[in-house]
């Protein structure tokens, strides 16, 4: 099975996430941030991805450092999880419509962590999350997950809808990228053979 499990304890979080590339979406989240917690339980039930966290972090300052940590967490244990990316699809990509909104992603599990943003978030909350902390929850994955990853905004001018949006497209094709090619299952999909 492809699974990890990330234990990281600093000053200001202290984060317990398990993650199964090949289970059922199933997920028991507490992150300490409500908007977060909707976001990674549908980010798992779209994934497939099977997702346990707990986080305990310093949200009385804000949510930034749990955002940012989880981020991390979550790149870590994914990139632990492909092991040698043998047989895997490596490419993914998914155009999502929520309502007025429409996102497409598009991943490589290149090896070379790069994020490239193109969502326009109209306000600078959603309840009481600040909507600036998107950029950097999939900042931080992609830094260390080593994953190539698009989100660019073609619709949309609710706040809400353009974040699940891309947090439902981004599930999709990561789930398209992991998932093992039963043509391919010997092969690493890369000419130069290293990923």
């Amino acid at each position: 099975m492809r699974t990890a499990e990330i234990k990281r304890k600093t000053a200001e979080t202290d984060i317990s996430l398990y993650i199964n590339l090949d289970g059922k979406g199933e997920s028991q989240i507490s992150s300490g941030v409500g908007f977060l917690d909707h976001m990674l339980t549908l980010l798992a039930r779209h994934s497939g991805f099977d997702l346990r966290l707990s986080c305990v972090g310093d949200t009385e300052v804000d949510d930034h450092h749990s955002v940012e940590d989880i981020g991390i967490a979550l790149g870590q244990a994914v990139k632990h999880a492909l092991g040698s990316k043998v047989g895997i699809r490596r490419y993914g990509d998914a155009l999502i419509p929520m309502d007025e909104a429409l996102i497409q992603t598009a991943v490589d599990l290149s090896g070379r962590g790069f994020l490239a943003f193109g969502l326009a978030i109209p306000s600078e909350k959603v309840g009481s999350f600040d909507t600036e902390l998107v950029e950097e929850f999939f900042t931080a994955f992609v830094r260390e997950s080593g994953i190539t990853l698009h989100i660019r905004q073609l619709a949309g001018k609710n706040s809400h809808h353009i974040i699940e949006g891309a947090f439902k497209s981004f599930a999709r094709a990561m789930r398209s990228a992991t998932e093992q090619d039963p043509r391919f299952s010997d092969v690493l999909p890369s000419t130069k053979g290293a990923l």
